[in-house]
């Protein structure tokens, strides 16, 4: 099947097959690595996207889902100024240990930042509640996202 999307600000045009996973052809066909697969039942969020404006788990959509809609990866959000709020954000406030989960984090945050500008601290529980990790308890990353809320907010 040949399928139409944006993919990172590009449009994108593909033969596939569209029972493939979305995570999947992000990462075998695009090379977008920083997309991860975790539990590949949707639990984690470690491969998490926005798809349209809200953040899916890649892991769970075919690719004919993607038909006609805009995703944006982690390696998409680089290009923008809100990434470099983000990194350095999840830096300061020591939310990086193992690094696996950070990219999903990171989408989530972006995600919550679509939905509000200055998010309350439940509204930020909520925005990460798809996201599993192992090493910071959480808290580093709830400080991370409250912290990039306040530097960001003039672009947010």
């Amino acid at each position: 099947m040949k399928i139409n999307f944006t993919l990172n600000y590009k449009e994108i045009e593909i033969e596939i097959n569209p029972l493939m996973r979305t995570l999947d052809l992000l990462r075998k066909e695009f090379g977008l690595f920083a997309t991860k697969e975790g539990c590949g039942d949707g639990e984690c969020g470690a491969c998490a996207i926005i798809l349209d404006d809200k953040i899916v788990n890649s892991c769970m959509v075919p690719v004919a889902n993607i038909e006609g809609k805009e995703i944006v990866t982690i390696e998409g959000l680089e290009k923008t100024e809100r990434y470099g709020i983000l990194k350095k954000s999840f830096e300061d406030a020591g939310a990086v240990q193992c690094g696996f989960c950070i990219p999903g984090m990171m989408m989530a945050a972006e995600a919550l930042f679509r939905r509000h500008k200055t998010p309350t601290l439940e509204q930020i529980k909520e925005g990460i509640s798809g996201n599993l990790c192992r090493c910071t308890g959480y808290n580093m990353i709830i400080e991370a996202i409250e912290l990039a809320a306040e530097r960001g907010k003039e672009i947010w």
